[in-house]
Protein backbone atom coordinates (compact mmCIF):
# COMPACT_ATOMS: atom_id res chain seq x y z
CA UNK A 1 0.00 0.00 0.00
CA UNK A 2 1.37 3.39 -1.05
CA UNK A 3 0.13 5.76 1.65
CA UNK A 4 -0.47 5.39 5.35
CA UNK A 5 -3.75 7.25 5.94
CA UNK A 6 -7.13 6.01 7.06
CA UNK A 7 -8.03 4.55 3.66
CA UNK A 8 -4.88 2.44 3.85
CA UNK A 9 -5.82 1.42 7.39
CA UNK A 10 -9.24 0.18 6.30
CA UNK A 11 -7.63 -1.64 3.37
CA UNK A 12 -5.26 -3.37 5.80
CA UNK A 13 -8.20 -4.61 7.88
CA UNK A 14 -9.99 -5.98 4.80
CA UNK A 15 -6.93 -7.60 3.22
CA UNK A 16 -5.77 -9.14 6.49
CA UNK A 17 -9.25 -10.58 7.05
CA UNK A 18 -8.74 -12.40 3.72
CA UNK A 19 -5.42 -13.80 4.92
CA UNK A 20 -3.04 -11.40 3.21
CA UNK A 21 -0.09 -9.62 4.78
CA UNK A 22 0.20 -5.91 4.00
CA UNK A 23 3.23 -3.64 3.76
CA UNK A 24 2.64 0.11 3.89
CA UNK A 25 5.05 2.69 2.49
CA UNK A 26 4.67 6.09 4.13
CA UNK A 27 7.30 8.64 5.24
CA UNK A 28 5.69 9.31 8.65
CA UNK A 29 7.14 7.69 11.76
CA UNK A 30 3.61 6.70 12.74
CA UNK A 31 0.48 6.69 10.59
CA UNK A 32 -3.01 5.14 10.74
CA UNK A 33 -2.21 2.35 8.26
CA UNK A 34 1.35 1.81 9.42
CA UNK A 35 0.35 0.88 12.96
CA UNK A 36 -1.93 -1.94 11.76
CA UNK A 37 0.09 -3.15 8.75
CA UNK A 38 2.36 -6.17 8.89
CA UNK A 39 5.25 -3.98 7.77
CA UNK A 40 5.72 -0.20 7.70
CA UNK A 41 8.39 1.04 5.30
CA UNK A 42 9.29 4.57 6.35
CA UNK A 43 10.27 6.19 3.08
CA UNK A 44 9.18 8.93 0.72
CA UNK A 45 6.89 8.06 -2.17
CA UNK A 46 9.69 8.67 -4.66
CA UNK A 47 12.45 7.01 -2.60
CA UNK A 48 13.88 4.31 -4.88
CA UNK A 49 15.33 2.29 -1.98
CA UNK A 50 11.95 2.26 -0.27
CA UNK A 51 10.16 1.38 -3.52
CA UNK A 52 12.62 -1.47 -4.09
CA UNK A 53 11.95 -2.77 -0.61
CA UNK A 54 8.19 -2.65 -1.24
CA UNK A 55 8.60 -4.48 -4.56
CA UNK A 56 10.77 -7.14 -2.90
CA UNK A 57 8.05 -7.82 -0.32
CA UNK A 58 4.86 -7.52 -2.37
CA UNK A 59 3.37 -9.17 -5.42
CA UNK A 60 0.79 -6.40 -5.84
CA UNK A 61 0.76 -2.69 -4.99
CA UNK A 62 -2.02 -0.11 -4.80
CA UNK A 63 -2.45 3.42 -3.49
CA UNK A 64 -4.76 5.07 -1.00
CA UNK A 65 -4.49 8.65 -2.28
CA UNK A 66 -4.20 10.13 -5.74
CA UNK A 67 -1.11 12.25 -5.18
CA UNK A 68 1.35 9.36 -5.03
CA UNK A 69 3.77 10.11 -7.90
CA UNK A 70 2.63 8.30 -11.04
CA UNK A 71 6.32 7.75 -11.89
CA UNK A 72 6.69 5.73 -8.68
CA UNK A 73 3.78 3.50 -9.68
CA UNK A 74 5.34 3.02 -13.12
CA UNK A 75 8.65 2.12 -11.46
CA UNK A 76 6.98 -0.49 -9.25
CA UNK A 77 5.06 -1.91 -12.22
CA UNK A 78 8.34 -3.23 -13.66
CA UNK A 79 8.49 -5.75 -10.82
CA UNK A 80 4.97 -6.34 -9.50
CA UNK A 81 1.29 -5.88 -10.30
CA UNK A 82 0.21 -2.26 -9.77
CA UNK A 83 -3.45 -1.29 -9.70
CA UNK A 84 -4.47 1.29 -10.61
CA UNK A 85 -1.69 1.90 -13.12
CA UNK A 86 0.39 5.04 -13.03
CA UNK A 87 -1.14 6.26 -16.29
CA UNK A 88 -4.67 6.10 -14.82
CA UNK A 89 -3.62 7.86 -11.63
CA UNK A 90 -1.83 10.57 -13.65
CA UNK A 91 -5.13 11.55 -15.29
CA UNK A 92 -6.78 12.14 -11.91
CA UNK A 93 -3.78 14.10 -10.62
CA UNK A 94 -4.27 17.00 -13.02
CA UNK A 95 -7.67 18.70 -13.27
CA UNK A 96 -6.95 19.98 -16.78
CA UNK A 97 -6.05 16.52 -18.06
CA UNK A 98 -8.93 14.99 -16.10
CA UNK A 99 -11.61 17.30 -17.52
CA UNK A 100 -10.42 16.78 -21.07
CA UNK A 101 -10.36 13.02 -20.51
CA UNK A 102 -13.88 12.97 -19.08
CA UNK A 103 -15.22 14.94 -22.05
CA UNK A 104 -13.48 12.55 -24.45
CA UNK A 105 -15.18 9.69 -22.60
CA UNK A 106 -18.51 11.24 -23.59
CA UNK A 107 -19.49 12.72 -20.22
CA UNK A 108 -20.44 16.32 -19.48
CA UNK A 109 -18.43 18.60 -17.18
CA UNK A 110 -19.05 22.12 -15.89
CA UNK A 111 -18.15 25.00 -18.20
CA UNK A 112 -14.49 25.79 -17.57
CA UNK A 113 -11.39 27.51 -18.85
CA UNK A 114 -7.77 26.46 -18.53
CA UNK A 115 -5.69 29.08 -16.71
CA UNK A 116 -1.92 29.04 -16.97
CA UNK A 117 -1.38 32.81 -16.91
CA UNK A 118 -3.26 35.99 -16.07
CA UNK A 119 -3.93 36.48 -19.79
CA UNK A 120 -5.95 33.23 -19.72
CA UNK A 121 -8.23 34.83 -17.13
CA UNK A 122 -8.73 37.79 -19.50
CA UNK A 123 -9.58 35.42 -22.35
CA UNK A 124 -11.94 33.22 -20.31
CA UNK A 125 -15.59 33.25 -21.43
CA UNK A 126 -18.14 35.19 -19.40
CA UNK A 127 -19.92 31.89 -18.71
CA UNK A 128 -17.30 30.86 -16.12
CA UNK A 129 -18.23 33.78 -13.82
CA UNK A 130 -19.05 33.49 -11.01
CA UNK A 131 -16.84 30.47 -10.64
CA UNK A 132 -14.22 28.57 -8.70
CA UNK A 133 -10.53 28.77 -9.50
CA UNK A 134 -8.98 25.40 -8.72
CA UNK A 135 -5.29 24.50 -8.73
CA UNK A 136 -4.84 21.78 -11.35
CA UNK A 137 -2.72 19.64 -9.03
CA UNK A 138 -2.61 18.68 -5.34
CA UNK A 139 -5.99 20.10 -4.31
CA UNK A 140 -8.39 18.10 -2.11
CA UNK A 141 -11.14 18.68 0.48
CA UNK A 142 -11.63 22.23 -0.76
CA UNK A 143 -7.92 23.11 -0.55
CA UNK A 144 -6.35 24.93 -3.48
CA UNK A 145 -9.73 26.42 -4.46
CA UNK A 146 -10.97 30.03 -4.45
CA UNK A 147 -14.47 31.28 -5.30
CA UNK A 148 -14.40 34.28 -7.62
CA UNK A 149 -17.10 36.58 -8.98
CA UNK A 150 -15.10 38.75 -11.37
CA UNK A 151 -12.01 38.66 -13.57
CA UNK A 152 -10.18 40.89 -11.09
CA UNK A 153 -10.93 38.43 -8.29
CA UNK A 154 -9.82 35.55 -10.52
CA UNK A 155 -6.51 37.25 -11.31
CA UNK A 156 -5.91 37.91 -7.61
CA UNK A 157 -6.81 34.31 -6.74
CA UNK A 158 -4.46 33.03 -9.45
CA UNK A 159 -1.62 35.02 -7.86
CA UNK A 160 -2.64 33.79 -4.38
CA UNK A 161 -2.44 30.19 -5.57
CA UNK A 162 1.11 30.83 -6.71
CA UNK A 163 0.52 31.21 -10.44
CA UNK A 164 0.29 27.43 -10.89
CA UNK A 165 -1.87 25.96 -13.69
CA UNK A 166 -5.56 26.08 -12.73
CA UNK A 167 -9.03 25.51 -14.05
CA UNK A 168 -11.63 28.26 -13.75
CA UNK A 169 -14.92 26.43 -13.42
CA UNK A 170 -18.40 27.94 -13.56
CA UNK A 171 -20.50 27.70 -10.41
CA UNK A 172 -23.46 25.56 -11.40
CA UNK A 173 -26.88 25.66 -9.71
CA UNK A 174 -26.71 22.28 -7.99
CA UNK A 175 -29.74 20.29 -6.99
CA UNK A 176 -27.60 17.74 -5.19
CA UNK A 177 -24.33 15.80 -5.40
CA UNK A 178 -23.96 12.06 -5.86
CA UNK A 179 -21.06 9.68 -6.32
CA UNK A 180 -20.59 6.24 -7.81
CA UNK A 181 -17.96 3.73 -6.68
CA UNK A 182 -17.07 1.36 -9.50
CA UNK A 183 -14.67 -1.59 -9.29
CA UNK A 184 -12.96 -3.03 -12.35
CA UNK A 185 -10.93 -6.23 -12.35
CA UNK A 186 -7.87 -7.13 -14.40
CA UNK A 187 -10.12 -9.14 -16.74
CA UNK A 188 -12.39 -6.14 -17.39
CA UNK A 189 -15.19 -7.40 -15.17
CA UNK A 190 -16.99 -4.52 -13.46
CA UNK A 191 -19.28 -4.04 -10.47
CA UNK A 192 -20.96 -0.81 -9.39
CA UNK A 193 -22.19 0.17 -5.94
CA UNK A 194 -25.47 2.02 -5.39
CA UNK A 195 -25.13 5.79 -5.69
CA UNK A 196 -24.44 7.82 -2.58
CA UNK A 197 -26.07 11.23 -2.06
CA UNK A 198 -23.44 13.53 -0.58
CA UNK A 199 -23.45 16.71 1.49
CA UNK A 200 -20.28 18.78 1.82
CA UNK A 201 -19.34 21.44 4.35
CA UNK A 202 -16.34 23.70 3.76
CA UNK A 203 -15.27 21.44 0.89
CA UNK A 204 -15.19 18.30 3.07
CA UNK A 205 -17.64 15.44 2.73
CA UNK A 206 -19.95 15.55 5.76
CA UNK A 207 -22.86 13.17 5.11
CA UNK A 208 -23.45 10.35 2.64
CA UNK A 209 -26.89 8.75 2.30
CA UNK A 210 -27.59 5.51 0.44
CA UNK A 211 -31.03 4.09 -0.26
CA UNK A 212 -30.87 0.32 -0.61
CA UNK A 213 -34.08 0.46 -2.65
CA UNK A 214 -32.78 2.96 -5.24
CA UNK A 215 -31.57 0.34 -7.74
CA UNK A 216 -34.35 1.30 -10.17
CA UNK A 217 -33.53 5.02 -10.18
CA UNK A 218 -32.83 6.01 -13.83
CA UNK A 219 -30.54 8.87 -12.81
CA UNK A 220 -28.38 6.53 -10.72
CA UNK A 221 -28.34 4.04 -13.58
CA UNK A 222 -27.13 6.77 -15.94
CA UNK A 223 -24.40 7.79 -13.47
CA UNK A 224 -23.31 4.15 -13.16
CA UNK A 225 -22.98 3.82 -16.94
CA UNK A 226 -20.87 6.99 -17.10
CA UNK A 227 -18.61 5.72 -14.30
CA UNK A 228 -18.17 2.38 -16.06
CA UNK A 229 -17.36 4.13 -19.34
CA UNK A 230 -14.69 6.25 -17.65
CA UNK A 231 -13.17 3.18 -15.94
CA UNK A 232 -13.14 1.30 -19.23
CA UNK A 233 -11.53 4.15 -21.15
CA UNK A 234 -8.83 4.37 -18.46
CA UNK A 235 -8.32 0.58 -18.68
CA UNK A 236 -8.69 0.91 -14.94
CA UNK A 237 -7.97 -1.82 -12.40
CA UNK A 238 -9.18 -1.35 -8.85
CA UNK A 239 -11.64 0.93 -7.06
CA UNK A 240 -12.61 4.22 -8.68
CA UNK A 241 -15.02 6.88 -7.40
CA UNK A 242 -16.70 9.30 -9.81
CA UNK A 243 -18.38 12.35 -8.28
CA UNK A 244 -21.33 14.01 -10.03
CA UNK A 245 -23.28 17.24 -9.79
CA UNK A 246 -27.01 16.88 -10.43
CA UNK A 247 -28.46 19.98 -12.10
CA UNK A 248 -32.06 20.94 -12.78
CA UNK A 249 -33.89 18.55 -15.06
CA UNK A 250 -31.80 15.68 -13.64
CA UNK A 251 -28.85 16.66 -15.82
CA UNK A 252 -25.59 15.03 -14.75
CA UNK A 253 -22.14 16.55 -14.98
CA UNK A 254 -18.97 14.92 -13.70
CA UNK A 255 -17.16 16.88 -11.01
CA UNK A 256 -14.04 14.77 -10.55
CA UNK A 257 -12.80 11.25 -9.98
CA UNK A 258 -10.68 9.60 -7.28
CA UNK A 259 -8.52 6.60 -8.26
CA UNK A 260 -8.97 4.85 -4.92
CA UNK A 261 -11.65 3.97 -2.36
CA UNK A 262 -13.60 7.05 -1.32
CA UNK A 263 -15.18 8.53 1.79
CA UNK A 264 -18.60 8.29 0.18
CA UNK A 265 -18.04 4.54 -0.14
CA UNK A 266 -17.35 3.93 3.55
CA UNK A 267 -20.94 2.75 3.96
CA UNK A 268 -19.96 -0.39 2.02
CA UNK A 269 -18.04 -1.70 5.05
CA UNK A 270 -21.22 -2.19 7.07
CA UNK A 271 -24.08 -2.06 4.56
CA UNK A 272 -22.89 -4.18 1.61
CA UNK A 273 -22.02 -7.80 0.89
CA UNK A 274 -18.43 -6.82 -0.05
CA UNK A 275 -16.82 -3.54 1.02
CA UNK A 276 -14.90 -1.26 -1.33
CA UNK A 277 -11.71 -2.23 0.53
CA UNK A 278 -12.33 -5.95 0.09
CA UNK A 279 -12.88 -5.24 -3.60
CA UNK A 280 -9.57 -3.39 -3.72
CA UNK A 281 -7.81 -6.49 -2.39
CA UNK A 282 -9.70 -8.77 -4.77
CA UNK A 283 -8.77 -6.65 -7.78
CA UNK A 284 -5.11 -6.56 -6.74
CA UNK A 285 -4.99 -10.33 -6.33
CA UNK A 286 -6.79 -11.04 -9.60
CA UNK A 287 -9.70 -12.66 -7.77
CA UNK A 288 -13.36 -12.54 -8.83
CA UNK A 289 -15.01 -9.32 -7.67
CA UNK A 290 -17.48 -9.51 -4.81
CA UNK A 291 -21.13 -8.49 -4.76
CA UNK A 292 -21.77 -4.74 -4.35
CA UNK A 293 -25.36 -5.34 -3.23
CA UNK A 294 -26.68 -3.30 -0.29
CA UNK A 295 -28.11 -5.23 2.64
CA UNK A 296 -29.74 -2.12 4.12
CA UNK A 297 -29.93 1.65 3.78
CA UNK A 298 -27.33 3.82 5.48
CA UNK A 299 -26.22 7.30 6.45
CA UNK A 300 -22.50 7.98 6.98
CA UNK A 301 -21.43 10.90 9.16
CA UNK A 302 -17.86 12.12 8.81
CA UNK A 303 -16.25 12.75 12.22
CA UNK A 304 -13.84 15.69 12.19
CA UNK A 305 -11.56 16.80 14.99
CA UNK A 306 -14.00 19.62 15.73
CA UNK A 307 -16.17 17.27 17.81
CA UNK A 308 -13.37 17.00 20.37
CA UNK A 309 -13.88 20.69 21.24
CA UNK A 310 -16.80 22.02 23.28
CA UNK A 311 -17.08 25.23 21.26
CA UNK A 312 -15.37 27.22 18.54
CA UNK A 313 -13.28 29.01 21.17
CA UNK A 314 -12.23 25.88 23.08
CA UNK A 315 -8.53 25.11 23.02
CA UNK A 316 -8.40 21.91 25.09
CA UNK A 317 -9.78 18.80 23.36
CA UNK A 318 -11.86 16.26 25.26
CA UNK A 319 -12.96 12.76 24.27
CA UNK A 320 -16.43 12.63 22.67
CA UNK A 321 -19.13 10.53 24.32
CA UNK A 322 -18.64 7.31 22.35
CA UNK A 323 -20.85 5.41 24.81
CA UNK A 324 -23.80 7.58 23.84
CA UNK A 325 -22.97 7.16 20.14
CA UNK A 326 -22.91 3.39 20.45
CA UNK A 327 -26.13 3.38 22.46
CA UNK A 328 -27.79 4.00 19.10
CA UNK A 329 -28.58 0.45 17.88
CA UNK A 330 -27.88 1.10 14.20
CA UNK A 331 -24.60 2.98 14.69
CA UNK A 332 -21.27 1.51 13.53
CA UNK A 333 -18.28 3.54 14.74
CA UNK A 334 -14.95 3.67 12.90
CA UNK A 335 -12.05 5.67 14.38
CA UNK A 336 -8.83 6.06 12.45
CA UNK A 337 -6.27 5.84 15.26
CA UNK A 338 -5.02 9.42 14.93
CA UNK A 339 -3.44 10.64 18.15
CA UNK A 340 -4.15 14.37 17.80
CA UNK A 341 -7.60 15.81 17.19
CA UNK A 342 -7.47 19.00 15.14
CA UNK A 343 -10.29 21.05 13.71
CA UNK A 344 -11.05 19.96 10.15
CA UNK A 345 -9.01 16.76 10.48
CA UNK A 346 -10.76 13.52 9.55
CA UNK A 347 -10.73 11.42 12.70
CA UNK A 348 -13.32 8.77 11.88
CA UNK A 349 -16.83 8.12 10.68
CA UNK A 350 -20.01 6.54 11.94
CA UNK A 351 -22.40 4.68 9.66
CA UNK A 352 -26.01 4.45 10.76
CA UNK A 353 -27.95 1.51 9.32
CA UNK A 354 -31.67 1.11 8.79
CA UNK A 355 -34.20 -0.97 6.90
CA UNK A 356 -35.22 2.28 5.18
CA UNK A 357 -33.54 5.61 4.51
CA UNK A 358 -35.93 7.28 6.97
CA UNK A 359 -34.88 4.86 9.70
CA UNK A 360 -31.18 5.36 8.96
CA UNK A 361 -31.58 9.15 9.01
CA UNK A 362 -33.40 9.05 12.35
CA UNK A 363 -30.50 7.06 13.77
CA UNK A 364 -27.99 9.47 12.22
CA UNK A 365 -29.86 12.45 13.70
CA UNK A 366 -29.50 10.94 17.18
CA UNK A 367 -25.77 10.38 16.69
CA UNK A 368 -25.30 13.86 15.24
CA UNK A 369 -26.91 15.40 18.34
CA UNK A 370 -24.50 13.54 20.59
CA UNK A 371 -21.49 14.65 18.56
CA UNK A 372 -22.87 18.15 17.83
CA UNK A 373 -22.57 17.58 14.09
CA UNK A 374 -24.94 19.72 11.97
CA UNK A 375 -27.54 17.42 10.46
CA UNK A 376 -30.99 17.83 9.01
CA UNK A 377 -32.89 14.77 10.13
Amino acid sequence: MMGGGQLGRMFCHAAQAMGYKVAVLDPADECPAGVVADRHIRAGYDDRAGLDQLADLCKAVTTEFENVPADSLDYLARRCRVSPAGAAVAVAQDRIVEKNFIREAGAAVATYAEVRSSSDVDAAPDAVFPGILKAARLGYDGKGQVRVKTRDEARAAFDRLGGVPCVLEALEALVREISIVVVRGADGSTVVYPASRNEHRDGILAVSTVDAQSHGDPLHAQAAEIAKAIAGRLDYQGVLCVEFFVLSGNRLIVNEMAPRPHNSGHYTIDACVSSQFEQQARAMAGLPLGSPDCLCSSVMLNILGDVWFESETSTAPREPDWRAVLAEPGAKLHLYGKADARRGRKMGHVTCLGATVAEARRSAANVARVLRIPFEG
